[in-house]
């Protein structure tokens, strides 16, 4: 009997995810990918090798020389062979539309977006369901998509965190996870163990027909909140503390900056960043590149959170837009007196970066900078009640306050708080002999209702520049009404009385800014559009809903110029 000495032929690649449009200018352009196998992939006329980390094959193909102002239709070819759009696809076709510098520019942006089937019962409330999470906002402007020319599509994506969840697990995540229980050891049970499991989470979340090619038409950049960690992520020193003491902490942290850095960061940078930065082309040219991958993470996740990791902030251009993103989980200071949402250096970076002429100036954060209500008097109070302010006893009880309402937005790091007011002031109003824009915007996200203030200096001084913050939150994860209650009493004139006692007593002066309501809180799915058009700003806020036949639909809520 002779047996055949011939190698069977690998399977060829497949594309798994994407493609994903993440970077766009007047010239250039990044795709992102994943493939089943090692491949050569390619757009256009542009090639790119993928890299493998864990057994995982990625690539980001960079896109240069092209035509200011052009829509450019493009397929995917992995090994030569084309594999996007799929054969049967009765979507419109991938295209590119690079910048012209002038005319309409439409930012979508919004947070916390779980995965789950776009059927019953997952697209009822939760009061509906115990599964419920709405009907998923990013999907409906999809569909919406669909029906428009592409000069009405939104211009970019904007994400603002949690853009998957890693402690609260999907049933699909939770059931593949199941099979691995053996491999788990003490990892909670809805908590993610690893960088395989992590994988699973963006592949269900980024897969579905509709939202993948929404993301294969728009760019998008995105910033990590904690569920994309884990709940509380980097809330206090104590917390810290007690979570690297938990052994299953160690792959779950480094799985998730693994992954983090593959399936969000990198797409956020541009190519001279990316070159800059150099963590691709050493992925590409390492033969173990997990290993190196591996290294970085747990180098970031030991350096965090104090200053000196990995900067995770960064800023983009679109024109006369300028749209500065800035970590507030990753580069905290958190040691009890000195708290600082980002450490000393990077606020530099941002505060230089916002000084940067622009007509209009877009400051983005996970997290709310100015919470309506009570909600900003009781962070203020927990802080100065976590460092001591009412002895130890106190200081304990403000600990778990502090976890159990997530006190954790800008307000609870009152030394950053004062320091982003003080940016605002000296920005619109032309410090550093820099011209104030027309329009500042924070944008914020994580706090699952969303809203909009405008923000104007107490006293006799006025802006040149109209100031404005808006939340949008969530885009699929609608609260059980046990939750809106509490938020809503929060927001009451009780509860703001009650919460402004508090934070007298500790000692805390009022703000430098005020800030008035002129978008009501909505415990929707919501995403928000920002339409800007020479000096003009107009905000349309959207819901997503379901008619009583089944049908997902947008209803506004909300226009008015900024």
């Amino acid at each position: 009997m002779t047996h055949s000495t011939e190698s069977r032929e690998p399977p060829a690649a497949e594309l798994l995810l994407g493609p994903a449009l993440r970077f766009v200018s007047e010239t250039e352009a990044t795709v992102w990918v994943e493939t089943t196998a090692p491949c050569t992939v390619r757009v256009l006329d542009t090639s790119a090798r993928t890299f493998e980390v864990a057994g995982h094959h990625f690539a980001l193909v960079i896109l240069r020389g092209l035509e200011p102002g052009t829509t450019i239709p493009y397929q995917v070819h992995l090994d030569d062979r084309s594999v996007w759009p799929p054969q049967d696809s009765s979507l419109p076709p991938s295209v590119i539309r690079t910048m012209s510098g002038n005319g309409t520019f439409r930012m979508l942006f919004g947070s916390c977006r779980a995965a789950a089937p776009h059927e019953p019962p997952y697209t009822l409330t939760a009061d509906e369901a115990g599964e419920g999470l709405g009907v998923d906002a990013l999907r409906v402007h999809g569909l919406r998509m669909l029906d428009q020319s592409a000069e009405l599509w939104p211009d970019v994506l904007v994400f603002l965190g949690d853009q998957v969840y890693a402690d609260d697990m999907s049933p699909a995540a939770q059931r593949r996870v199941e099979r691995r229980a053996g491999e788990r050891g003490d990892v909670p049970t809805k908590v993610v163990a690893d960088f395989e499991e992590y994988t699973w989470l963006y592949q269900e979340s980024w897969n579905a027909e509709i939202e993948r090619w929404v993301m294969s038409v728009v760019p998008s950049v995105m910033i990590f909140d904690d569920h994309d960690v884990i709940d509380d992520w980097n809330t206090s020193r104590a917390w810290v503390d007690e979570i690297r003491a938990e052994p299953w902490w160690h792959d779950h942290i480094i799985g998730a900056m693994m992954s983090y850095w593959i399936y969000q960061h990198l797409g956020n940078l541009s190519p001279a960043e990316i070159a800059a930065d150099g963590m691709l082309a050493r992925l590409t040219e390492s033969d173990d590149a997990e290993a190196v991958l591996r290294e970085w993470a747990f180098e970031s996740e030991q350096q965090t959170p104090i200053p000196g990791g990995y900067p995770f902030s960064f800023h983009r251009r679109f024109g006369e837009i300028h749209l500065v993103m800035v970590d507030t989980r990753n580069g905290r200071v958190l040691e009890p007196g000195n708290r600082k949402m980002i450490g000393d250096d990077e606020w530099d970076w941002v505060v230089d970066r916002c000084f940067e002429p622009a007509t209009h100036l877009l400051i983005a954060t996970s997290l709310p900078v100015f919470a309506p209500g009570g909600v900003h008097a009781i962070q203020q109070w927990d802080e100065a009640v976590c460092d001591g302010r009412w002895g130890r006893v106190g200081a304990w009880v403000g600990e778990r306050v502090r976890r159990a309402i997530d006190t954790e937005h800008w307000p609870a790091f009152d030394d950053s708080f004062r320091k982003f007011e003080q940016l605002l002031v000296g920005r619109s109003t032309g410090a550093r002999d820099v011209a104030p824009p027309a329009t500042i915007t924070v944008l914020g996200g994580d706090i699952h209702f969303s809203y909009g203030v405008a923000v104007e200096p107490r006293g006799d001084q006025e802006f040149v520049s109209r100031v404005h913050q808006v939340v949008s939150s969530p885009i699929r994860n609608i609260l059980g009404a046990h939750e809106r209650r509490a938020m809503r009493f929060a927001q009451s004139g009780v509860g703001r009385r009650v919460a402004e006692f508090l934070q007298r007593r500790v000692g805390r002066p009022p703000s430098e800014l005020r800030w008035d309501l002129d978008v009501d809180p909505i415990f929707d799915n919501t995403m928000a559009m920002i339409e800007f058009d020479g000096d003009h700003a107009a905000l349309t806020m959207e819901r997503a809903r379901l008619s009583d036949v089944g049908v997902e639909y947008l209803e506004t809520f909300k226009q008015m110029e900024l």
